[in-house]
């Protein structure tokens, strides 16, 4: 990046929020192999998509109880239970987050896939959330990523031009869908790595 952005745009799940949902099916099937089979063949993550991509909890739920009836309790669970799916929030990335806002160098924007329906849990539970100027869940715009729309509908919101922004997300296929449309972008693995490829694009994290 030969300059500074202006904007820095944070995915949520994955990069400053711990959300797995082995934490709730720990507690509701015996072993690993049968936690695996049931998120691989049943609550898969591309029907879970489909509710961050604005379809209804209770549709989405319907669905899969009508196909896997034997399955009724488990899949109920998914959105019943969904607030045992959280962990705690990506320390270090907080931390990271934390002296961007202290800096004032950049604007604060978050991109999520998330449904509308469970966002508000996350607000009421994670404060750093309330740091970003805006943050733009999929579920509202029933858009999401890697669909180019929703970065440029973020973009266009703040007056900014792709180059004025850099990306950053645990998933490389949202993150290859950002830097399609000229967008810099860091593919997050852990805050440590984060924060080292921040230090060498001029971005200063303490």
């Amino acid at each position: 990046m030969a300059q500074q952005p202006k904007a820095i745009i944070f995915d949520l799940g994955g990069v400053l929020i711990d959300w797995n949902p082995r934490y709730l099916y720990r507690k509701l099937l015996d072993t690993d192999d049968e936690i695996e089979s049931f998120l691989r063949d049943v609550c898969t993550s591309d029907w879970n998509e489909q509710q961050d991509a604005g379809r209804p909890l209770e549709e989405g739920t319907k669905i899969k109880i009508d196909q896997f009836p034997e399955q009724q309790t488990l899949i109920e669970a998914f959105y019943g239970r969904w607030t045992e799916m959280l962990g705690g929030p990506i320390q270090g990335t907080v931390d990271i987050l934390a002296q961007l806002k202290a800096q004032k160098n950049h604007q604060l924007l978050a991109l999520t896939n998330w449904s509308a329906e469970t966002f508000p849990f996350a607000i009421e539970r994670y404060q750093f959330l309330d740091w970003f100027e805006d943050i733009l869940v999929s579920g509202k715009e029933k858009l999401k990523k890697p669909d180019s729309r929703i970065y440029t509908l973020l973009l266009s919101r703040h007056d900014l031009h792709p180059s004025d922004a850099l990306f950053i997300d645990d998933n490389e296929r949202n993150v290859k869908a950002a830097a399609q449309l000229g967008l810099s972008t860091i593919w997050f693995k852990n805050p440590n790595q984060l924060r080292n490829e921040l230090e060498s694009l001029g971005i200063r994290t303490s």
